[in-house]
């Protein structure tokens, strides 16, 4: 093989190498879009206030709550109730409990998902505590609010979903914003 020909090469594979990670550098955000237009893996919506639609007074849908935490974080999360009734259109409010049981503080970041997956397609949060990481001092416990609507366009096929949350601890070295929307709880046991 010629010099100039074993250079095109190299400059070839190099082309090819540097397109690959663009393309694997992009999957993240285009698989996060995907997610979000056609529902797969279970991600919600989120939106304001004023875009909630009309309510179905005839309808009711039964949201079930399901908590996880990774086995990395030294936290309790609960729902303070298993689930709840709601008309579709309404705007609807859930409190959660997490409870830091390691002796330093950690920051936590909460993961959520529908099922089944397609009703997360209808399923639009207006506040949650998923969307900004969570910091608990040590022994410390925080209650954390979710606002949701259950678009009134839900199939009618779809009675009862489950939204589940699993907190994860969020790498340090990064700013974190805590939310108005969390109060810390009095002492009641998780």
């Amino acid at each position: 093989m010629s010099q100039a020909t074993a250079t095109r090469t190299a400059k070839k594979l190099f082309v090819f190498a540097l397109a690959m990670f663009g393309f694997g550098y992009a999957m993240v955000p285009l698989y996060d879009v995907f997610c979000e237009v056609t529902g797969i893996n279970g991600k919600t919506g989120e939106i304001s206030v004023a875009e909630v639609g009309a309510v179905d007074r005839d309808r009711l849908v039964t949201v079930e709550f399901d908590t996880n935490v990774n086995s990395a974080l030294p936290w309790k999360f609960r729902a303070a109730q298993y689930k709840t009734e709601v008309h579709p259109g309404e705007i609807a409010e859930v409190v959660f409990v997490a409870e830091n049981e390691s002796t330093h503080a950690v920051t936590g970041q909460a993961v959520p998902s529908v099922a089944p997956s397609q009703a997360s397609l209808y399923f639009n949060k207006t506040e949650c505590f998923c969307f900004t990481r969570q910091v608990l001092q040590p022994g410390e416990r925080k209650e954390m609010v979710v606002r949701f609507v259950v678009d009134s366009k839900l199939p009618e096929k779809i009675s009862t979903l489950t939204l589940s949350y699993t907190f994860f601890e969020a790498p340090e070295g990064e700013d974190v914003e805590v939310t108005d929307t969390i109060q810390p709880v009095k002492a009641n046991n998780i």
